[in-house]
């Protein structure tokens, strides 16, 4: 496990997530003040706009619009030049749980994943997909069969899409097509089935990777976020863990590359990721540490 100096990049929120590194800054989200952040390089945190049914994925379409989800209610919310937040797209109706992560292709096309059942609520586990968001806010389901995908990239030749799943112990890998639509999923890494067993906490104990968020580097390895492992993994494609970087006693829920090199690696962290713990104490917070291969991809 690397050692490596952690820094704190900001604290004091609650639970941060989906961080992108974007026009030359921080962007990120935080469930439970439900609000989108960026980050000055003075350090300032900056209040972007609030999600009122809880933020998840960010992204920008190509005339530099944000798109952001919003979870609960299951939609794709876009933001104006006047700072206007309008409906981009609705996906109630392909969507089997909250929605939650996103990527943005640089033509536009959004990917979003959802939970598929009520998590928080202690529904048993069960497979989902992801959603297809094209410029137009047109949707259609493109994927099936993923245990909670959360964290996706776009390869820089905007040919393939790669996707954890949190559940699934495995991360998965799409060719993307010329209409956006994505063909079979294979394995990027996987560690063992675990089958139709339906409940979240059994999958959580036979899983050796919990993968939560996730960036690509200019080597075409992975960082993500390995949950309940406490610790962010670099791995490459087949499942070779590269470079581990511990951050005890806290978890990690997100990761991104960023900064004006592309090297630096920055971490969602908080104690747990309880509900009503992360909703009564802010003690989230960004951390960040150098890496030593630059981001590739998209975001």
């Amino acid at each position: 496990m690397t050692t490596r100096q952690l820094n704190v990049v900001t604290d004091g929120l609650h639970y941060l997530e989906a961080p992108r590194w974007h026009d030359g800054k921080l962007w990120f989200v935080d469930l439970y003040t439900k609000a989108v952040y960026s980050l000055d390089n003075d350090g300032k945190v900056n209040e972007v706009v609030k999600i009122k049914e809880q933020p998840s994925g960010l992204g920008w379409l190509p005339n530099g619009r944000m798109l952001v989800v919003s979870m609960k209610d299951r939609k794709v919310l876009r933001l104006e030049a006047n700072g206007e937040l309008v409906q981009h797209a609705d996906l109630w109706d392909l969507c089997e749980g909250h929605a939650n992560d996103m990527v943005v292709a640089p033509n536009g096309n959004a990917y979003v994943g959802n939970f598929g059942y009520d998590l928080m609520g202690g529904a048993d586990h069960k497979d989902t997909g992801i959603v297809l968001v094209k410029p137009d806010g047109s949707t259609q389901k493109v994927a099936e069969g993923l245990s909670f995908p959360n964290g996706m990239v776009i390869t820089p030749d905007e040919k393939t899409l790669i996707v954890n799943e949190l559940f699934g112990n495995r991360i998965s890998k799409f060719a993307i097509n010329d209409d956006g639509t994505l063909g079979e999923r294979h394995d990027f890494a996987s560690f063992g089935s675990l089958g139709d067993e339906p409940s979240v906490a059994r999958r959580m104990e036979k899983a050796i990777i919990k993968p939560d968020g996730l960036a690509l580097d200019a080597e075409g390895a992975v960082w993500f976020a390995d949950t309940v492992n406490q610790r962010a993994v670099r791995m490459a494609e087949g499942g070779e863990i590269l470079e581990t970087v511990d951050v005890a006693p806290e978890l990690v829920f997100a990761v991104a590359l960023g900064g004006d090199d592309g090297k630096t690696l920055f971490m969602c962290v908080a104690p747990d990721w309880d509900e009503a713990n992360r909703k009564s104490e802010n003690l989230g917070r960004m951390i960040s540490t150098k890496v030593s291969v630059g981001h590739a991809g998209t975001p």
